[in-house]
């Protein structure tokens, strides 16, 4: 008995055990549920990854049009400052500007020398600066260099430190150029090329824009990516204004005589001329005290009377 017990309590415990793993297996997903949470689960990943994609192109954008238009105002600040500095410094400074093609690409070169005369009356180089564009053999785009030397030292600690065949290397200020012209302007007209002492001003134009290519086999940007900055450099010089003269007995092309004109006060007045009917009266002008009273007075109106008391 005691074994049949033991046995038929073990047959129950293994019942119960089953009917458990039974419903545990109820509660878990099937491989379909499974399949399908995991292929929404991927199109959502995706979506989001495409908007994170999205947004930031979107920002590098933005920062490539912002960080495109200031590097060229950085270099157009840094070659005003030359020109201001050596240029205005005194007499027998000089300017040299070169444009040519380099490998079908627009490259200028602007040379700034300011000479001084030693004890023994021999000329010296004070301060030289030299901004010009090369091609880059890698890219096939431009390289803006800077060269400065001469006797005036540009940073007193470094430059001592250097020897004076390093003093005149060229550093690299920025590449990716496709367009960098210097140009100066003399009255109306641009002029690509000077070698006669100090310009009235200078116009340098920038581009790092996608180049294409011309009927004449060159390259070129389009004008709204091109960024164009003009400096003038002798601010010495007198401006000239011209003020043209305007005949006074020349009447306006609608035959109306000048507005600015003043009118001529001893011409008499025309009497046959109608008076103007519209004008209206002056309610400043005093009344008349000499016309009598109007004794007519409608009824209906109180007038004041003197009471004389009597005692």
């Amino acid at each position: 008995m005691i074994y049949c017990e033991a046995r038929s309590g073990q047959f129950v415990t293994d019942m119960e055990s089953t009917h458990n793993k039974t419903r545990s297996y109820k509660r878990a997903f099937t491989l379909v549920e499974m399949l399908a949470a995991l292929t929404v689960g991927t199109m959502v990943l995706l979506a989001v990854l495409a908007l994170y994609n999205r947004g930031q192109s979107g920002s590098a954008a933005v920062i490539n049009k912002l960080e495109s238009n200031r590097l060229p105002r950085e270099v157009f600040q840094r070659i005003a400052e030359d020109l201001d500095r050596v240029a205005g410094g005194g007499q027998g400074t000089q300017i040299d500007i070169l444009n040519k093609l380099q490998d079908g690409l627009s490259a200028a070169k602007l040379e700034i020398f300011r000479p001084v005369n030693d004890a023994k009356d021999q000329q010296q180089t004070l301060e030289k600066i030299v901004w010009q564009s090369s091609t880059d053999p890698e890219s096939g785009l431009l390289t803006l260099y800077r060269s400065h030397s001469g006797i005036t030292m540009e940073d007193a600690l470094l430059d001592n430190q250097k020897e004076p065949w390093q003093r005149e290397l060229f550093v690299p200020i920025c590449s990716g150029i496709t367009f960098f012209k210097i140009e100066v302007l003399k009255g109306e007209t641009s002029l690509d090329r000077w070698t006669e002492g100090i310009p009235p001003a200078v116009r340098i134009t920038m581009s790092f824009a996608q180049p294409y290519k011309t009927v004449s086999g060159t390259f070129d940007v389009p004008e709204e990516e091109k960024i164009v900055r003009t400096i003038a450099v002798d601010r010495t010089r007198r401006p000239t204004f011209t003020i043209p003269s305007l005949d006074a007995n020349q009447a306006d092309a609608n035959g109306a005589s000048d507005a600015n004109k003043p009118a001529d006060t001893n011409q008499p007045a025309d009497i046959n001329q109608p008076a103007n009917t519209n004008q209206p009266t002056n309610t400043n002008q005093p009344a008349n005290t000499n016309q009598p009273a109007n004794t007519n007075t409608p009824a209906g109106t109180q007038r004041p009377n003197r009471i004389r008391q009597q005692r």
